[in-house]
């Protein structure tokens, strides 16, 4: 197949071209950078005959929500998703032979910030917060469901769309959110933040990429969560990545010392205290099949393939996808 990725050149893009090209797959990666399948993200140019006769588009664009979430940010953060997927959408309905699917990224925190029960693409509540707990962090999710709609509102009837409402993804790759956590836990520093009863919903890199491959094969559309079927408390995620690491200690954090620590790497504690508590209803019941359904499982194996790839240094990187 032809399959084109409009702002692959961040970490899940280069997980996934890295795939698909393995598969024997022609995979046409759109970035903001120089070359030939250079895009802005905004506006119709050359790049759009590239849809023209492809098989199947996966919109990965969109600025790292790995940043302080200054009134500037949120913004970039909000029109990079919304512009990138309103101009796929425009080249997909001007195209004479549209692909047959659209895959346009999203995000498992759409949903609420919850502990009383899991979010599935059917009951799943849609921003705001478990009754009884005050609503959390009402932008993220203003800008998810704005990167959705983007989507829906799209004239493409030829073409099948499905919303990609992904949970962290984890590879050993350097720069990625494993690699930032496994560098705490060898620090010492991966202990319960908050008190660590919020959940933590993640997926393996192969599970990913094999979702992204029976997406494009199967018949379903809408949103599809990305998630594996096992969240857990984020006191539990770190100790089996501390156990995956050989490290026995990890230091506790308050919220106040999670607030000065997201203040120091530039981020913001949404990433780090938010309840993700979100499984995999529709892949379960469509009959996929997850590689890494259990966490302590997922951790040995990134563990060892970050150790043996070398990654040592405990660099972070914040890249502006696409």
């Amino acid at each position: 197949m032809k399959i084109v990725i409009p702002g692959g050149t961040g970490q899940v893009g280069t997980i996934l071209s890295r795939a698909l090209t393995g598969d024997g797959h022609e995979v046409v990666v759109l970035s903001r950078r120089p070359g030939p399948h250079h895009w802005d993200g905004r506006t119709l140019g050359p790049w759009a005959a590239e849809l023209d006769g492809c098989d199947a588009v996966i919109n990965l664009a969109g600025r790292s929500v790995s940043c302080r979430y200054t009134e500037a940010n949120l913004k970039e953060m909000m029109d990079s998703r919304v512009d990138s997927a309103r101009v796929v959408g425009e080249a997909i309905a001007l195209a004479k032979r549209p692909p047959k699917v659209w895959l346009q990224m999203s995000t498992a925190t759409v949903y609420a910030h919850r502990f009383d029960a899991a979010n599935d693409e059917a009951t799943g509540i849609i921003g705001g917060a478990e009754p009884g707990v005050p609503g959390y962090w009402g932008f993220s999710v203003d800008i998810a469901k704005a990167w959705e709609e983007a989507q829906d509102q799209a004239e493409t009837p030829d073409t099948r769309k499905v919303a990609l409402r992904a949970a962290m993804v984890m590879s050993p790759d350097r720069g990625g959110v494993f690699s930032v956590l496994r560098a705490m836990a060898r620090l010492r520093l991966g202990g319960p933040v908050g008190g660590g009863r919020q959940y933590v919903s993640w997926i393996h890199e192969t599970d990913f990429v094999n979702a992204v491959r029976f997406l494009i094969e199967s018949e379903l559309s809408g949103p599809v969560n990305l998630a594996a079927p096992a969240p857990l408390p984020q006191r539990d995620f770190m100790r089996a990545l501390r156990r995956a690491c050989g490290v026995r200690l990890g230091l506790p954090a308050t919220k106040w010392m999670a607030e000065i620590g997201a203040l120091v790497l530039r981020s913001d504690t949404e990433l780090l205290l938010k309840s993700r508590r979100v499984v995999p209803e529709r892949l379960l019941g469509a009959g996929f099949a997850f590689e890494y359904p259990e966490w302590p499982d997922a951790a040995l194996d990134l563990a060892r393939k970050a150790r043996s790839s070398g990654h040592t240094d405990h660099s972070r990187t914040v890249r502006r996808d696409g």
